[in-house]
């Protein structure tokens, strides 16, 4: 694991049908190509994207806003709690080779915000319309871009 790519996959924790579905295409794409995937390790696009990746035998790392590891959904690899609350958004994006984003509200913007500031590369599906972020056109495209991103 440790020279695979680690892409962090951000998302809404309430997402649409289209986005969740994206997020598990996109989790196991990553899975199939050997990447680590680093998300929020709780429900919505990052139930989805770690429900992609473990259906292809995939390693996921949640890293939690709370002292807990028991949130976690239930595809989560590796859970670290943090008990830092939202600011554990800094921590997931710097915690990976890229970024891809899915749809999303605010949190998702921190995420952006933080990687780009950070210069991790961000691949965006269907979310906000950020100077730097790189579009990708359907799940399969977005996870290309993101490991090419990360070599």
């Amino acid at each position: 694991m440790a020279g695979a790519p680690y892409v962090a996959v951000v998302g809404p924790s309430d997402p649409s049908d289209e986005a969740y579905a994206a997020a598990e295409a996109v989790g196991r794409e990553l899975a199939q190509r050997g990447a680590v995937v680093v998300c929020g390790g709780r429900g919505g696009a990052m139930e989805a994207v770690c429900r992609g990746a473990a259906s292809a035998n995939g390693v996921t790392v949640g890293i939690l806003p709370g002292e807990d590891r028991s949130e976690a959904n239930r595809w989560v690899t590796i859970a670290v709690a943090t008990g830092l609350g939202e600011l554990r958004n800094g921590v997931v994006v710097r915690a990976a080779d890229a970024v891809i984003a899915l749809a999303g509200g605010h949190g998702t913007l921190s995420e952006i915000g933080f990687a780009l500031r950070i210069g991790r590369p961000v691949i965006g599906l269907n979310t906000w319309d950020v100077e730097g972020v790189e579009v990708a056109g359907d799940p399969v495209d977005a996870v290309e871009r993101a490991l090419r991103s990360a070599a």
